[in-house]
């Protein structure tokens, strides 16, 4: 079929729309590379079938809405090559219809559809650069690394997606528990939380001493290290940014404690350079897994002014941390009462935390503020 008789009676030509082929050319005719077809098919289950503007006519979806959620998806041009599958068509018909069903609006579907790409497209190129490599390096006797892809993806690929799927209905479980736990409507938007940042110190300064490949492990092991302490102590890992992580928690004594065990952890590891954290607790914006607003932008100015290896938290982490009794209002009160409580023999209040105030100062963009220094209160 034309693409003059697909609009019937030779209207002009539709612009080009966006496939759920990630960064890969099909402007002009499809890759003829036998493989690269072969693999394709593989991944996706089905051959080529459908231009955009025939899939979205089968699914009955307008073209412009088609486009809008290939667009949010991050799929490339491909004009009016034949590229797309049923599984497309398929893709497209359950959007829309939960569009048509009232249980998203249009908005709120371009959401979920932008939210899942971006977090598969980096899931997908994360396997493909780290894990397939890994598994094709050296390639077997004979055969080249292209040759081993094949039967590499053929036997990973169920695995992986049931994998994904374990994982996922893991993650969406505890979002969910998260969100009926909160206070009031309002709250599963904007919520008090306490939000923190780790950053490793002179990293650019790393970037051009270190090779490529020796920074690349040096930061997939800071990564990897501060997500299993996140995660091992209640907390939620939010996104890394190479030499900065961001987590956050429900409360503050969770986030106070993930700060110390970072610091404690990679001032063991003689490969790592010095780290500084900031945390923050406030009302915080979350939109599509990440966090926003001023409570944010805080903990990032305390990790930039912090000490090396040493932790600096706002005055509504402090109060909250003395409100719960993890760290006591006062050191020296804290002295007083230990004294009383042994002469009248009984057992002093104890503490996880020890907070000193530090000199008030200017932060750009946030006024005055006065950050105070977190440490382990001795046992």
């Amino acid at each position: 079929m034309t693409v003059d008789d697909e609009n019937e009676g030779g209207a002009p030509e539709p612009p080009t729309y966006p496939t759920p082929h990630h960064e890969v050319d099909h402007t002009a005719e499809p890759s003829d590379d036998p493989l690269a077809i072969r693999l394709e098919q593989l991944i996706l289950g089905a051959d080529r079938r459908y231009t955009p503007f025939q899939a979205a006519r089968t699914a009955g979806v307008s073209m412009e809405l088609a486009s809008r959620f290939w667009r949010a998806m991050g799929f490339a041009d491909i004009g009016q090559a034949k590229a797309l599958t049923e599984a497309d068509v398929l893709a497209l018909r359950r959007l829309a219809g939960l569009v048509e069903a009232g249980l998203l609006s249009e908005p709120m579907a371009v959401q979920v559809a932008r939210s899942t790409g971006q977090t598969t497209a980096r899931l997908a190129e994360w396997q493909i650069d780290s894990f397939l490599e890994g598994l094709t390096e050296p390639p077997e006797p004979g055969m080249t690394r292209t040759e081993m892809t094949y039967p590499l993806v053929e036997l990973l690929l169920p695995e992986l997606e049931e994998f994904l799927i374990y994982v996922w209905r893991r993650q969406l479980a505890a979002a969910t528990g998260r969100v009926v736990q909160a206070a009031d409507d309002d709250e599963m938007v904007d919520r008090r939380l306490a939000v923190g940042f780790a950053d490793l110190v002179g990293f650019t300064r790393l970037t051009r001493r270190l090779e490529e490949e020796e920074l690349g492990e040096l930061v997939e092991a800071f990564e990897t290290t501060c997500a299993d302490l996140v995660a091992a102590h209640g907390g939620r890992l939010i996104k890394t940014l190479g030499d900065e992580v961001l987590y956050a928690a429900d409360d503050a004594g969770t986030a106070a404690e993930i700060a110390l065990r970072l610091i404690e952890t990679l001032s063991h590891d003689e490969t790592m350079p010095a780290l500084r954290v900031g945390i923050a607790f406030g009302t915080v914006t979350t939109r599509m897994g990440d966090v926003f607003g001023t409570t944010v932008n805080l903990a990032s100015r305390l990790t930039s002014i912090a000490p090396k290896d040493a932790v600096l938290v706002d005055g509504a982490l402090a109060e909250e941390l003395s409100r719960t009794r993890e760290a006591p209002v006062s050191e020296t009160e804290a002295a007083e009462e230990a004294v009383r409580a042994e002469k009248e023999g009984r057992q002093a209040a104890t503490y996880r935390f020890a907070l000193q105030p530090m000199w008030q100062r200017p932060v750009r963009g946030l006024g005055v503020v006065e950050p105070w220094l977190l440490t382990r209160r001795p046992t």
